[in-house]
C-alpha cells in the first residue's frame, strides 16, 4: 500500500526518469568528460596518465594553422551545402504541394537517399567520381568536355563532397518544407488571386513569409548535421588529398587515432560543440522574432 501511494505521488518524476538518466549517461557525461580532458595534455604514446595543463592545450590548438583551415572548410562545406539544399528543397516542396499523377511514388523515392547507409553512399560516389572509369567523367567526355579529377583535386574535393551531401539531404529539406506548406491557410491565397496577384508575387509575399519559421527550422537542423559530417567525408577522402577536405571532425579523429593527442582532439571537439550550440541559440532567437 505504501509503495503504491509512493508511485502515485511521484508518477510525474518516475515515468520520465529512465529517459532522463539515459540522456545524462549517453550525452551529458561524454560532453562533460571531453571538456575535462581538453584541459589536459594526454598523449597515449607516452604511456602516462592525463596531466592537467589548464588552457595550454587550447592555446596550442589556436596556434595551429591546420585547425583554422579545418574550421574554414567546415563552415564552407556547411554554408555551401545547406544553402543549395534549402533552395532545391523549397522547389521540390512547391512541386510536391501540387496534385499530379505519381505524387506518392515521388515522395517515397525521396526517402531513399536518406535511408541509405552513409558508408555505402560514400563508396558508390567514390566509384562515380573515379577519374578513369567513373560515370561523372564518362558524361563529361560524352559532352566533349575535359574529364576532372573530382575528389582527387584539392580545388574540387569540397564541391564534390557537397554534391553528395545535396543528393542525400535535399529530400529531408523538401519534406520538412512540404509539411509547412501543407499547414498553410488557403484564405490569403484566395484573397491574393482576387486582387490579381501572379504566382511569383504570391510566393514572395504570402508563401515565403508564412513558411519562413519552418524553413528556418529545417536550416538549423540541417546546418547542425552538416557541421558534424564525418562518415561521408571519411569514407570518400579521409580528409585528403593532403588535408584539402579535412573538417573539424576529421581533424579531431586524426588527432585522436593517428597522433594519439587526446587532449588536443578534445579541444577541437569542444570548439565544434560550442559552434553548434551558438548556431542553435541564434536561430532560435531568429525564429522567435519571426513568429512574433
Amino acid at each position: 500500500m505504501l509503495e503504491s501511494s509512493f508511485v502515485d505521488r511521484h508518477i510525474k518524476i518516475l515515468f520520465p526518469l529512465p529517459a532522463v538518466l539515459f540522456v545524462a549517461l549517453m550525452m551529458v557525461f561524454p560532453v562533460f568528460y571531453t571538456f575535462t580532458i581538453s584541459f589536459s595534455n594526454w598523449n597515449l604514446t607516452s604511456g602516462l596518465p592525463p596531466r592537467f595543463v589548464g588552457f595550454k592545450t587550447y592555446l596550442s590548438i589556436l596556434q595551429e594553422g591546420r585547425f583554422w583551415a579545418a574550421m574554414g572548410r567546415t563552415f564552407y562545406f556547411t554554408a555551401f551545402a545547406v544553402s543549395v539544399e534549402t533552395v532545391l528543397g523549397m522547389i521540390w516542396a512547391l512541386i510536391l504541394n501540387r496534385e499530379f499523377l505519381g505524387k506518392n511514388f515521388v515522395k517515397m523515392s525521396l526517402l531513399l537517399p536518406m535511408v541509405s547507409t552513409p558508408v555505402a553512399i560514400g563508396i558508390a560516389w567514390t566509384l562515380f567520381y573515379e577519374p578513369t572509369i567513373g560515370l561523372a567523367n564518362w558524361v563529361l567526355r560524352s559532352a566533349g568536355l575535359e574529364p576532372l579529377k573530382w575528389i582527387a583535386d584539392k580545388q574540387l574535393v569540397i564541391p564534390s563532397l557537397v554534391i553528395v551531401d545535396i543528393w542525400q539531404w535535399t529530400p529531408m529539406m523538401a519534406l520538412i518544407m512540404l509539411a509547412g506548406l501543407a499547414g498553410l491557410s488557403i484564405e490569403p491565397y484566395e484573397s491574393a488571386k482576387v486582387d490579381g496577384a501572379n504566382g511569383l508575387q504570391i510566393f514572395w509575399r504570402i508563401t515565403l513569409p508564412m513558411v519562413s519559421p519552418v524553413i528556418l527550422t529545417a536550416v538549423v537542423l540541417r546546418s547542425i548535421d552538416a557541421l558534424k559530417t564525418y562518415d561521408i567525408i571519411y569514407s570518400m577522402t579521409n580528409g585528403g588529398p593532403g588535408f584539402a577536405s579535412e573538417t573539424l571532425n576529421i581533424y579531431a579523429y586524426n588527432l585522436s587515432f593517428n597522433y594519439f593527442r587526446l587532449g588536443h582532439a578534445s579541444v577541437v571537439l569542444f570548439f565544434l560543440f560550442v559552434v553548434v550550440m551558438l548556431l542553435s541559440y541564434v536561430v532560435a532567437k531568429l525564429r522567435q522574432r519571426l513568429e512574433e
